[in-house]
């Protein structure tokens, strides 16, 4: 059993910033990768950014040079700074797990940039 808690969702204001956490727990063997999707209202749920077991990392072009995912091995959490934010981010943003055969999700936090 798997379990992914997301947190650090918040209203900000454009040109702010938002750092989300996803920390992971239970029966984890082998990460293949974590991620980060977001999904706004009336619009279907795309790939934020990634990465994998090795350290390499993908990035949507909507968010490259303002996004940055990291991680902590050491506590299976994986991280979102999230910079320049501007309205069209508002969304809720969840976390995604890759095992060798399975995904998992988590619940989603909500994120909305608004003056």
């Amino acid at each position: 059993q798997v379990q992914l808690v997301e947190s650090g969702g918040d209203l900000v204001q454009p040109g702010g910033s938002l750092r989300l956490s996803c920390a992971a727990s239970g029966s984890i063997f082998k990460i293949a990768a974590m991620g980060w999707y977001r999904q706004a209202p009336g619009k279907q749920r795309e790939l934020v950014a990634t990465i994998s077991s090795g350290g390499s990392t993908n990035y949507a072009d909507s968010v490259k040079g303002r996004f940055t995912i990291s991680r902590d091995n050491a506590k299976n959490t994986v991280y979102l700074q999230m910079n320049s934010l501007k309205p069209e981010d508002t969304a809720v943003y969840y976390c995604k797990l890759s095992l060798w055969a399975s995904d998992f999700w988590g619940q989603g936090t909500q994120v909305t940039v608004s003056s």
